[in-house]
């Protein structure tokens, strides 16, 4: 469905070619002058230089030759701008269009293969505060180009390959050295059975971990095991397979608790494979040297002007490193789903490594020239001191712990309204509680750091998650009244009635589709959450100002139910590509 903007300003393209003007000049925005006009075109401006003719007058020349049956008012004002009001007819005509189409007006412009890389956790370790944002973040980014047409791959990518698996193969070692994993003369079957529950696990890597930083042979002992891991020892590989299947089937319930669902569980060993052939090729076409006895690429270029290291793709020891997975890890992809675009949602710190990756890819023609290597860097939650977000004593705050304490947050307002009993409000607390703190995170750009705000993101009042929710669940009640009382269903159109309110509600709802195609192609979330809150806004004053079941008017009250309908849909649409959903009541 064109754009409600396209549409103007095709009308303005064609005005100004009728004045003999290029019609580049006629760009349409949305005016930041409300009070003013609803819609602006500043090309008047832009043109006076090349025609040599004052903005005004190119202005009124094009004013004059303008069609303005789709405006209630178009005039001119100093210096040259063209202001306009879009007339109640055709926006009424268009909010139909958008209520009568299943898609809600969306064109599904996306028709890439996109991998998304997010999440990135590591096994054998707890899911924290740190791991929010990728996966809040990612799985919007892959709700919204599913939504816009893209066909989507999102892909866990696990740390599986690092130290902190020679640390745990280190420690139960020392525990159970007797088990058969350590017997170099065992030729049978290892135990289906891990020797140890994801509960034991978690506390085996803490303990190994603390023990590296302070017992330098214990960690070269962990470094051996990594590279014996890497080497082909087999009983190391059964203890990894028993700590991937542990850590992966307690990884899904976490992020099930945020509403994340993986496309592919992709691990950093996925790629190990590939590395002794990527390694050859590099040298054998001359884009890898040795320096001090590491394989390294050079992507340095004589522009920069900061340094950039180069890739590195063996260590002196032939060990190989972040650098080396990921580079193989982009062959790997490429063979399997030839993306036109590989998307990595990670701490906006790891800006200059991902660089590097990417211009080693380029370099080296890992990546075809239509492959769009994209990383989207996120910024930190902090506390209200500034700082990283910490537990009370310093601690790294577990994921589970942050989802508890915004859901008790959550139903402790709840309780102190007792609108719905005890038990169905910790159930509905949950729902709020994850639109919290999904909509806490999404609404901030991705790069920025935030502060995490507890009573600011729980209230059900203002720019938050409970809010969105409290405007669609009023709603959801409105409609259900009017169901319950007439017994109709809803089949009106949507009419004008110049109600306080009404005209605001309508522009924004037409502007669903120009949002959704921005928030696509700029990647922000942010976008859609500033979006909603606005429309939120904008429902709330209208439903304050405007008897709505209480019309006597029937044909208005009718008007007003279908227009409420769209608001829902609309509401509804966005915080599903957002990753939560509205519950029944509040």
């Amino acid at each position: 469905m064109e754009l409600l903007i396209k549409k103007i300003e095709e009308n303005l393209m064609e005005a100004f070619e009728k004045a003999g003007y290029d019609k580049k000049y006629a760009r349409v925005v949305l005016s930041n002058r409300p009070d003013l006009c609803e819609y602006q075109c500043n090309g008047a401006m832009a043109a006076a230089k090349e025609y040599k003719k004052r903005p005004l007058d190119i202005a009124e020349d094009v004013l004059s030759k303008m069609n303005t049956d789709l405006f209630e008012k178009a005039e001119v004002c100093n210096p040259g701008f063209i202001n306009l009001n879009i007339s109640q007819d055709a926006l009424d005509e268009y909010v139909n269009l958008i209520y009568q189409d299943e898609k809600l007006g969306i064109r599904k412009i996306g028709n890439k293969k996109t991998v998304v890389d997010y999440g990135g956790a590591n096994v054998a370790k707890p899911l924290h505060v740190g791991h929010l944002r990728s996966a809040v973040i990612g799985e919007a980014i892959v709700r919204l180009r599913r939504f816009m047409g893209d066909q989507v791959i999102g892909d866990a990518h696990l740390g599986d390959w690092g130290l902190q698996i020679g640390l745990i193969i280190t420690e139960l070692k020392e525990r159970q050295p007797d088990l058969p994993y350590f017997d170099p003369k065992f030729t049978g079957e290892y135990p289906s059975q891990a020797p140890f529950t994801i509960q034991e696990l978690s506390e085996i890597y803490p303990t190994a971990n603390v023990k590296s930083k302070n017992d330098e042979e214990y960690l070269e002992r962990a470094r051996q095991a990594i590279l014996d891991l890497q080497g082909g020892n087999k009983g190391y590989h059964a203890i990894w397979q028993h700590i991937i299947n542990l850590s992966i089937e307690d990884l899904k319930k976490n992020y099930s608790n945020l509403n994340v669902a993986f496309t592919v569980w992709g691990k950093e060993s996925d790629a190990q494979p590939l590395i002794p052939e990527m390694v050859e090729y590099l040298k054998t076409n001359g884009y890898a040297h040795y320096s001090e006895g590491a394989l390294v690429v050079d992507v340095a270029k004589e522009s920069d002007t900061k340094e950039v290291p180069p890739c590195m793709i063996l260590k002196s020891n032939g060990a190989s490193l972040y650098d080396t997975t990921d580079l193989a890890t982009i062959i790997d992809r490429r063979r399997k789903y030839d993306p036109d675009r590989i998307i990595y949602v990670v701490d906006k710190r790891q800006e200059l490594y991902f660089e590097r990756v990417f211009r080693c890819a380029r370099k080296t023609k890992m990546v075809e020239d239509k492959t769009d290597l994209t990383f989207l860097g996120f910024g930190t939650v902090n506390g209200k001191d500034g700082k990283p977000f910490k537990t009370r004593d310093g601690g790294v705050m577990q994921l589970s712990d942050l989802i508890g304490m915004v859901n008790d947050a959550v139903l402790a307002k709840m309780m102190e309204n007792k609108q719905v009993p005890e038990e169905e409000a910790r159930e509905t607390s949950k729902v709020i509680g994850l639109a919290a703190l999904k909509y806490g995170d999404l609404s901030n750009q991705a790069s920025k750091d935030y502060v995490f705000d507890l009573d600011r993101f729980t209230s059900f009042e203002g720019n938050s998650g409970p809010y969105i929710l409290y405007t669609i669940v009023r709603i959801k009640s409105i409609l259900e009244k009017y169901k319950e009382t007439t017994g109709k269903g809803i089949t009106a159109k949507i009419t004008s009635t110049q109600a306080s309110g009404e005209k605001e509600l309508k522009l924004i709802l037409s502007r669903f589709n120009d949002m959704m195609e921005q928030a696509y192609l700029d990647l922000a979330p942010h976008k859609i959450c500033a979006y909603i809150y606005e429309l939120s806004n904008a429902f709330n004053k209208f439903y304050h100002d405007t008897k709505i079941l209480g019309c006597q008017d029937e044909q208005a009250k009718e008007s007003y139910i279908t227009l409420l309908d769209l608001t829902k849909k609309v509401l509804e649409q966005s915080i599903d590509v957002l990753g939560f959903e509205a519950p029944d009541r509040m």
